[in-house]
């Protein structure tokens, strides 16, 4: 267990020591230029972009989340007091069905205008 503990910490250290010295930045106009599949940029990379895109962002974010917080729900059957697992799962999900219909009902999903 020690020679274990041993050697696994002096292969981190040596991994980390070459991580260290081994790469050699050197930054030149090529390397600092912003990379645009292959061609050469036309305009500044920093451009604003349509508030749709981050719209779609978010509401993928948060029902990924959703997913998340579900998946142990099964689970929460073999609990002592399963009803209250499930009682929030469901509170869960009727707040983000209730925030989905609203963004729906109020065109926030309309790509197109």
């Amino acid at each position: 267990m020690i020679m274990y503990i041993l050697l696994a910490s002096a292969i981190t250290l040596i991994l980390a020591g070459v991580s260290f010295w081994l790469p050699h930045m050197n930054p030149n106009t090529e390397k600092l230029s912003p990379y645009e599949c292959g061609f050469d940029p036309l305009g500044s990379a920093r451009l604003p972009y349509s508030m749709r895109f981050f719209l779609v962002a978010i509401l993928f974010l948060l029902f990924d989340l959703e997913i998340a917080l579900l998946l142990p729900a099964p689970w929460a059957t073999q609990l002592l007091f399963p009803l209250t697992s499930i009682f929030w799962a469901a509170v869960i999900l009727i707040l983000l069905t209730i925030g989905f219909i609203y963004e729906w009902l109020q065109g926030g999903l309309e790509w197109a205008e």
